[in-house]
């Protein structure tokens, strides 16, 4: 049994469009959504402990260990293995080099998580095939088995059913807007529209990056300014929107030129930074 695997990429998503089309009884928002996976997010590195404990390494500024999405995955697939396999298993160090802001709608923390999940199925040889990670993910948050899923996608219902999409390379500038926004928050707010018209994966087969829009965004730009602003000043560039629940704002480009050059105008309160469109996820070789 190989004891390290260090450098595991946990790489951001940006949601191209990102509809709300209604509401379960439960309260649980539909949507309707197309990730795509982008080059730039946490590293991840994990070895294998002489007892049994789970423990994060790095220190999170506001997120306790325990209630960490990484050091939660770890224990929940520990315990699924052993009741599996009847095998007792050692405990694991996580370390994480934050990367994504938190809160940024970029999916950082169940991207740590999913990758956690597929990192340690390697190192303790638990034999989950693709679909049982996403299962166990999908009991950690809405986001998580998509990347496990490891493609960019066509996301719907509460994120749990998804299809394979081949999107454009294209390179990304994504503005930091300095705000972190609670999703809970956005999803609550009387003025979010719950009603958008569904589409069919075909109607944006054609150029997904510039296809409808994110529903969340109105309601963000009223509660976050700092949002609002990001996007007017990216919008003279191109087609700029918000990720997920916010605050990040992104606008694609054709090449990285195009991208360096945008990055060179960025004014100096906002963090700014290029990515990459990946077609798979980095640890997708580690899927069985």
């Amino acid at each position: 049994m190989i004891r390290t695997l260090d450098n595991c990429a946990a790489p951001a998503k940006l949601n191209l469009f990102l509809h709300v089309v209604g509401r379960r009884a439960d309260g649980y928002h539909l949507l309707q959504s197309l990730f795509q996976l982008i080059s730039r997010g946490d590293v991840l590195h994990f070895a294998l402990r002489d007892d049994d404990a789970i423990c994060r390494t790095s220190d999170l500024p506001g997120v306790p260990a325990d209630s960490d999405l990484t050091v939660r995955a770890a224990r929940l697939l520990r315990t699924a293995i052993m009741e599996r396999t009847g095998r007792t298993l050692p405990g694991a160090d996580i370390t994480i080099e934050k990367n994504l802001p938190m809160g940024g709608g970029l999916g950082g923390g169940s991207s740590d998580a999913a990758t956690t999940l597929m990192a340690l199925n390697h190192l303790w040889q638990g034999g989950l095939s693709r679909t049982e990670l996403m299962q166990l993910g999908v009991r950690l948050g809405a986001d998580v088995p998509f990347f496990i899923f490891g493609s960019n996608a066509f996301v719907e219902g509460i994120g749990e059913q998804m299809q394979e999409v081949a999107t454009p390379h294209r390179w990304f500038v994504v503005l930091e807007p300095g705000v972190a926004v609670p999703t809970q928050q956005i999803f609550s707010e009387t003025g979010l529209t719950r009603d958008t018209k569904p589409v069919r994966i075909s109607d944006f087969s054609g150029a997904p990056e510039s296809f409808g829009k994110n529903d969340l965004q109105v309601v963000a730009e009223k509660l976050f300014p700092p949002v609002a602003s990001a996007i007017a000043w990216l919008r003279q560039f191109g087609e700029a929107r918000m990720t997920g629940s916010g605050a990040c704002v992104f606008c694609s480009f054709e090449s990285e030129q195009q991208a360096d050059a945008v990055l060179k105008q960025v004014p100096a309160p906002w963090k700014a930074w290029k990515a990459e469109a990946l077609e798979h996820h980095p640890l997708a070789r580690l899927q069985t």
